[in-house]
C-alpha cells in the first residue's frame, strides 16, 4: 500500500494552515486507496538551512536534516497543503524542502493551496520546485479563498465543491505514486 504524507507547511503561530491539513486528513480517513500521515514541518524545528555540503552530496552532518530526512524517505508521495505568502511559497517551508534531495525524487505531489486568490501562485512556485526535485506533480489541484473559505480569514469553512477537488488529488497523487514505484525499486 502506498504511504502519502499530508504535509502542513506553515510555522506560524495560529496558522490557518493546520484547519486546512485537519480538513485534508479527514477526507483521507475516509479512503482505504493509500496510508496517510501528516506531516508538520514545525514539529521538526528545522533551523535556516545549516548544512556545509548541499543535499545532492548525500553528506547531511545536522541531526535535525538525519530526522527529517528519514521521515521524508519513508513516503511514496506527497500532499503539500501550501499558503501563499508574498505571492510565493512560505519560506519555512521553502526551507524544509531544501534540506532534501534523494529523499524527494521520483514520487508523485499534489497541492492543496490557500490565499486571497487561491494560493495559486504559491503552487506555480510549488510545480517548478517539484521540476528540481524529480517530484511528479498531479494536475489537479485544491485551491482554497481566504475570502470565500475562511470566515473572518481566520475560520475554515470550505465550499462543498472544494471536496472533488480533493477527491482528484488524492485519486491521482496515489495513481502516480504507484508508477512511479517502478523508478525507485
Amino acid at each position: 500500500m502506498m504511504k502519502i504524507a499530508v504535509v502542513l507547511g506553515s510555522t506560524r503561530p495560529g496558522r490557518n494552515t493546520a484547519a486546512v491539513a485537519d480538513w485534508v486528513m479527514q477526507a483521507a480517513a475516509e479512503r482505504s486507496d493509500a496510508e496517510y500521515e501528516l506531516v508538520d514541518i514545525a514539529e521538526f524545528n528545522l533551523p535556516p538551512l545549516d548544512e556545509a555540503y548541499p543535499p545532492q552530496a548525500g553528506n547531511p552532518q545536522q541531526p535535525h536534516t538525519h530526522a527529517w530526512a528519514a521521515k521524508i524517505a519513508e513516503f511514496d508521495g506527497f500532499i503539500f497543503v501550501t499558503p501563499e505568502y508574498n505571492h510565493s511559497v512560505p519560506g519555512s517551508f521553502k526551507n524544509a524542502v531544501d534540506y532534501l534531495f534523494y529523499e524527494w525524487n521520483n514520487k508523485a505531489i499534489g497541492f492543496v493551496s490557500f490565499g486571497s486568490v487561491g494560493g495559486v501562485r504559491a503552487v506555480e512556485a510549488w510545480r517548478l520546485i517539484a521540476a528540481e526535485l524529480k517530484l511528479a506533480d498531479v494536475r489537479p489541484q485544491v485551491s482554497l479563498s481566504l475570502i470565500t473559505d475562511f470566515e473572518n480569514f481566520s475560520v475554515f469553512k470550505p465550499a462543498d465543491y472544494h471536496a472533488e477537488s480533493l477527491e482528484a488529488v488524492f485519486t491521482d497523487v496515489v495513481a502516480w505514486s504507484q508508477a512511479m514505484a517502478t523508478l525507485r525499486d
